[in-house]
């Protein structure tokens, strides 16, 4: 006699055991707890399954340093959500970044869970000074021209070579054995100098100018900055703390900054076009830090504008201008002309 056999299947209570899973943040960039972070991170959160891009948004996905939100732009792709932001993240400091239940998957599942995580980003070191050799015996050094429009206060040496001293215009020069002197020019020995003076003054001006562009260079390439793009160049308002500064296009000062950090910090901002500092504005030193210890390299043009004030050393490949009544505690190295007109310039201490 057949056997009939018949297997009897239950139902599945579709709440349960068919019900979907809920999405959750499997990693993350920076870790939890990471320190030592680099401040040009970008922040990111993968998750298990793919999101609705809609729900990771400014108000699901936060970054914030303690109180203070910080502002950026999240993207969404495969299953990863990415928070750029607008400027580079401030030297050690603690940064949290939030992911709310308002984070949902493409059927609409919220996140089992938010999702807060910490991290702190590495401490300022200072770069290494940038070494001026005997440019640094100038508190005005070019190579073409030192054009002044009557009547400036300088204090400190000038030279300029290879231009002869006929380049040197408005100082009223009174010419001496091997340099020159002017009531406009001011210290213990208050002289101008020019390639085409008594020995041993061209070979000193060779080598100073050498010296000049040998630290052009070094600032120029120095790796591994702190800060890439602070403000896209426009660093209106800025505190800026000890370290290595890096953009590609033109920094304007269009309101005054302050320069903060130690009698023993050092500074370099590398430029690769022009520096443009705005009339009345100010460059501030606060907390010990020192002219002789901040570094512009400028591969542009470096202008100050009417009655404006500015600390450091310029570094210009292509030039310096001070515009009237512009005043400038530091030294201005140009590889081609310096131009003033009725400034105050003083050689730092």
């Amino acid at each position: 006699m057949g056997i009939l056999l018949v297997l009897f299947i239950s139902g599945c209570d579709k709440n349960d055991d068919l019900q979907e899973e809920r999405p959750q943040v499997t990693s993350t960039v920076p870790l939890s707890d990471a320190v030592d972070i680099e401040i040009d991170t970008e922040i990111t959160a993968d998750f298990s399954v793919a999101m609705n891009p809609a729900t990771i948004n400014a108000t699901s996905f936060t970054v914030t340093r303690g109180s203070t939100p910080v502002v950026g732009v999240i993207s969404y792709s495969g299953t990863r959500a990415t928070f750029t932001p607008a400027s580079p993240l401030m030297l050690n400091s603690d940064y949290t970044v939030t992911i709310t239940t308002e984070a949902k998957d493409t059927d609409g599942n919220p996140l089992t869970a938010g999702v807060v995580w910490s991290f702190t980003t590495f401490s300022s070191q200072s770069p290494e000074k940038v070494d001026l050799g005997s440019s640094e015996n100038y508190v005005i050094l070019a190579k073409t021209a030192i054009t002044n429009n009557p009547t400036s206060s300088i204090t400190g040496d000038l030279g300029l070579s290879p231009a002869a001293t006929s380049y040197i215009t408005g100082f009223s020069l009174t010419n001496e054995t091997g340099y020159a002197t002017s009531s406009q020019v001011e210290n213990s020995t208050g002289r101008l100098y020019a390639a085409d003076m008594a020995a041993p003054t061209p070979d000193n001006l060779t080598i100073a100018v050498e010296n000049m562009i040998t630290a052009y260079n070094d600032a120029a390439g120095r790796t591994s900055p702190h800060f890439i793009e602070l403000n896209t160049g426009n660093i209106g308002g800025e505190i800026l703390v000890p370290g290595l500064y890096k953009w590609t296009n033109t920094v304007t000062l269009p309101t005054s900054i302050t320069v903060s950090g130690g009698a023993d910090d050092i500074w370099i901002f590398q430029i690769a076009e022009d520096l443009t500092v705005s009339s009345n504005v100010n460059v501030i030193l606060k907390g010990g830090a020192q002219a002789k210890n901040i570094f512009w390299q400028v591969a542009g043009t470096a202008t100050f504008g009417a009655n404006s004030h500015f600390e450091g050393i310029i570094l210009s490949m292509t030039g310096i201008t001070f515009q009237t009544g512009a005043t400038f505690n530091g030294r201005a190295l140009a590889q081609t002309s310096v131009i003033l007109d009725g400034n105050t310039v003083v050689q730092p201490e």
